[in-house]
């Protein structure tokens, strides 16, 4: 039985990265043996193990055979007799499959090292074509490492290509096609998970309406991430410090929102609405989303009307969901910077407004003698006359 660690954990110690987690493959093992040493398993479809301290994932050593379609259409072999080079044959790009033994010694049968140090992303074997999800985690290591140069070899954007015109991307999960878009976004530079999606046909299943109008998307994605590097040297400014405070869960999908939204703004509602049901986009970004392109105009004009601010805050219920409103407009910056708004004026304008509105008191408006459906009818005007007392 021996223990390598492999994949991302040796990329990123080559590439002088982080190194976030580590997993390790077991050459000449069996499920009965590691169980007898205390391992948990946790793995359905083929053989994965939690450590008894540190809680690391192991996994025996296996082969993989296309068997249907999609990315779990596959008939794993994982006894003991399959091989370090058998099991690294299988993965995806040449740089995943270097593993690395208890004495740091690394076992690149494939030539990962060297596409390291020449920043090439390439695929390991013609096996790549099997999985289609591969296309979507080649554009995200594209994305994560463009950063350092990274470009995809000729002959794999070929077969993503391929793999993208045989309509194998339409079999995936929406679950997976999201988590792989999700994470780039979030990375230094997502334009790129599109720009390489773009490339290699593969926008057309998932991404479709962008493909009419990308430049102007990714125009507005861009937008984002630098307004996000001006605030965060301003922060490091403004403190005396050398580095931000570390992201919080709620910051990270701060940031995811607005820079989906930045992404689709450009959209009509509707087309909004079908990406993000394609890929089940979760109500918290979605809505935000959906939101910016039903009221974008309203958002944009800098002299709209009391009537169409009103409308504004109706349509967003920015009455019972204010903490949604505040964050739309936080999210719909980068689409009006775009356009050339001056957004910070514009939001403070439309924020004032809806202060406004918001002293308007549905008790006093009862107190006169309104009844029933006229209720509603006398709140509204008593809000147009508080909006309009601020915004003429």
């Amino acid at each position: 039985m021996q223990v390598y660690l492999v994949g991302g954990a040796v990329r990123d110690a080559l590439l002088n990265r982080k190194v976030v987690e580590r997993d390790y493959v077991v050459v000449g093992a069996t499920p009965e043996k590691m169980l007898s040493q205390g391992f948990t398993q946790v793995g359905k479809d083929f053989p994965v193990f939690l450590h008894p301290k540190t809680q690391e994932e192991y996994a025996l050593a296996r082969t993989e055979r296309k068997s249907g379609k999609g990315y779990t259409g596959f008939v794993c072999d994982a006894s003991s007799s399959v091989t370090l080079e058998e099991d690294l044959l299988r993965r995806d790009l040449t740089v995943n499959a270097i593993a690395q033994d208890n004495y740091g010694k690394l076992i690149d049968p494939y030539g990962g090292k060297k596409d390291l140090e020449n920043r090439v992303l390439r695929h390991v074997s013609e096996a790549f074509s099997e999985d289609p999800l591969r296309v979507f985690r080649v554009a995200r290591f594209a994305t994560r490492y463009a950063y350092l140069g990274f470009t995809i070899a000729t002959e794999t954007m070929a077969l993503m290509q391929s793999m993208a015109e045989s309509g194998e991307l339409s079999t995936l999960s929406a679950e997976r096609v999201w988590q792989e878009t999700k994470r780039s976004l979030l990375e230094k530079t997502p334009h790129v998970f599109f720009t390489v999606l773009n490339q290699a046909h593969g926008l057309n299943d998932w991404f479709t309406e962008l493909e009419s109008n990308l430049d102007t998307a990714l125009a507005s994605l861009k937008t984002a991430v630098d307004l996000e590097k001006a605030e965060n040297e301003s922060f490091v400014k403004d403190t005396s410090s050398e580095t931000p405070l570390p992201e919080s869960s709620d910051s990270e999908t701060a940031r995811l929102i607005t820079r989906f939204t930045a992404l689709l703004s450009h959209l009509g509602e509707e087309d909004a609405k079908q990406l993000c049901s394609r890929l089940k986009v979760q109500n918290q970004v979605s809505e935000i989303v959906i939101l910016a392109c039903k009221f974008k105009d309203f958002l944009l004009t800098m002299q709209n009307s009391p009537a169409d601010l009103l409308a504004l805050f109706n349509g967003c219920d920015a009455w019972r969901r204010e903490e949604r409103f505040t964050l739309l407009l936080s999210a719909f910056a980068p689409y009006a910077h775009s356009k050339g708004v001056d957004w910070q004026e514009q939001q403070k304008r439309i924020e004032n407004a809806l202060a406004a509105a918001k002293q308007v008191n549905v008790q006093d408006i009862i107190a006169t003698g309104v009844k029933g459906p006229e209720i509603k009818d006398a709140l509204n005007r008593a809000k147009l006359s508080a909006i309009a007392s601020i915004t003429d």
